[in-house]
């Protein structure tokens, strides 16, 4: 039997999509030199909303794999080759796509006989010029993994069906906030120490350690939480509804800080390092403001509203408009750097925000009518005929509920 699917998890993947979107928009904009200061402060406010994009992802990788395979054994083989055609295959196309799109524009490369076939190859494990790839790696390594964490998983849960002193959701409950513990020191360790390690330690060490953003061990918690949240999709919703006032209360004392620690941190230009995801202050701001959205959609869920609808388009599109939207701020900035744009960096950077997601988005749902849309957007057209049958549908009785939600597709689509 197929499950139900969750409306929220569609929404709130969508959210996701737009925040880090709105991200990669204002890094190309706060660092340039013309920037004046009321921009680059409330450019810099924004970009604390949107923290919450990236981990988000990785929450709702692990929500779907536990949710469509607690009680089902994956056969791995099969599992892994699914999950190559429907990422990887992606991954390599447009990390080519992006190789090869910086290049051209460059005199060099039609003078210089041969390109240079090795800074390709780099660029599969290490991404520059597709920069927002590298969470397709990152995340991939939760797939190759997940056989060992399903099966962890289910010791849990067997051990918490034993349980006669204390309840099930008790200890559940003490799991998570000691693992929650656990990776704040994590993130301690990564902010404020791992940086000396790297200029102590010997090579590969100090290399990993560098490249510690690209590894599954800094987001574990949050696949953690999204297996949690696939197991007990009930409580998880009614949790987060009653925590609701207070992850709102929490995320706005954190989002305030984070602002007044970069403002502090900063001089001529603000400095949106200082608020990196391996930070402790910022998983706190985060984890609040995930949990705040979440309890925020379960609350409107079966209300049918325009933006939740068209959340769920941006869903279901989002691993394709995730893969190019960088290509189209490369042609955006192409237009864009020459001009001088001083007091004018935020409604430009906002412009840009808008037109990158409606050509993202348009692109990924062109590429998904087309032949070979599994390996450009890792959507196949049975599946987008699907939803745009669903959607019209949806549309048209203006009903939905929370078993009527179309699919998201696949878990790793982020």
């Amino acid at each position: 039997m197929k499950k139900p699917k969750i409306a929220e998890w569609t929404e709130l993947r969508g959210l996701a999509f737009l925040a880090i979107v709105m991200q990669h928009n204002i890094a190309e904009y706060i660092y340039r030199p013309d920037i004046e200061q009321p921009d680059s402060v409330m450019l810099t406010m924004i970009y604390h909303l949107t923290r919450f994009g990236t981990p988000t992802f990785v929450f709702l990788s692990g929500v779907l794999l536990f949710y469509h395979h607690r009680h089902i054994k994956p056969d791995y083989p099969r599992f892994i080759r699914k999950r190559f055609g429907d990422i990887y295959m992606p991954f390599f196309i447009w990390t080519f796509v992006y190789w090869l799109a910086v290049r051209v524009f460059t005199p060099t490369f039609w003078t210089s006989g041969m390109p240079d076939l090795g800074s390709f190859v780099h660029e599969l494990f290490i991404p520059q010029t597709g920069y927002h790839l590298w969470f397709v790696l990152m995340v991939f390594q939760f797939y190759i993994l997940f056989p060992l964490f399903l099966a962890g998983a289910h010791a849990v849960r067997k051990r918490l069906d034993n349980l006669k002193r204390f309840t099930s959701k008790q200890v559940t409950l003490t799991i998570i906030l000691v693992a929650a513990i656990l990776y704040l020191w994590l993130m301690k360790w990564s902010y404020y120490d791992m940086a000396d390690w790297t200029q102590s330690w010997p090579d590969p060490w100090s290399s990993m350690l560098e490249y510690r953003s690209y590894s599954w061990l800094l987001y574990w918690f949050y696949f953690l939480l999204g297996a949690v949240c696939a197991w007990t999709v009930e409580s998880w919703r009614n949790w987060t509804l009653k925590a609701l006032p207070c992850m709102a209360t929490v995320f706005v004392a954190m989002y305030i800080w984070m602002g007044y620690d970069v403002l502090r941190g900063s001089e001529n230009t603000m400095n949106l390092n200082i608020s990196t995801y391996l930070k402790p202050t910022t998983f706190i701001s985060i984890m609040a403001q995930m949990l705040m959205l979440y309890g925020f959609l379960v609350l409107l869920n079966g209300k049918n509203l325009w933006f939740q609808r068209l959340l769920a388009w941006i869903g279901r599109y989002s691993f394709g408009g995730y893969l190019v939207h960088a290509l189209v701020i490369y042609a955006i900035a192409y237009v864009t750097r020459p001009l001088h744009l001083s007091g004018w960096h935020l409604p430009v950077a906002i412009i840009s925000f808008v037109v990158t997601v409606v050509t993202a988005l348009g692109i990924s749902w062109t590429l998904s009518k087309l032949p070979g849309s599994r390996l450009s957007v890792g959507l196949t057209r049975s599946k987008a005929r699907q939803v745009t049958s669903f959607s019209n549908s949806l549309a048209g009785s203006g009903r939905r509920t929370r078993n009527q939600n179309p699919p998201l597709g696949s878990a790793s689509k982020n």
